[in-house]
């Protein structure tokens, strides 16, 4: 499975933990009936167990359904607070969530656009 991890990759965290006996038929379904959203999409969507040890991404990469489980060995996955219905991340604080790392700690600088002279 190859995910092009760019600035304008739309990813969904479904707010809520699945069943993580559920498999790629149950989750797309989950997708389209629950989350109102097409499964068939360029979206990737994440699921997290219970214990938050564990995520399971969904994606279509234009031939076929991939899904691909990713278990901590230790510690527990850092999941953002979801506020009004939504979670909101970065691309790179994706990027931290699924290596594990506490995305939370890192503090972003945010950058003035410069003013054009003219």
């Amino acid at each position: 499975m190859t995910i092009g991890w760019s600035s304008d990759l739309r990813v969904v965290l479904v707010t809520g933990p699945i069943d993580f006996r559920a498999g790629i038929n149950k989750l797309a379904s989950l997708v389209a009936n629950e989350l109102g959203r097409d499964p068939y999409s360029s979206e990737v969507y994440v699921f997290r167990s219970k214990r938050a040890d564990r995520l399971r991404l969904l994606h279509f990469d234009g031939s076929g359904m991939c899904m691909m489980s990713k278990w901590l060995e230790a510690g527990k996955f850092a999941w953002p607070p979801v506020r009004n219905g939504v979670i909101k991340l970065t691309s790179a604080q994706m990027v931290l969530l699924l290596g594990g790392m506490d995305w939370r700690r890192l503090e972003q600088n945010p950058v003035k656009k410069p003013e054009l002279v003219g």
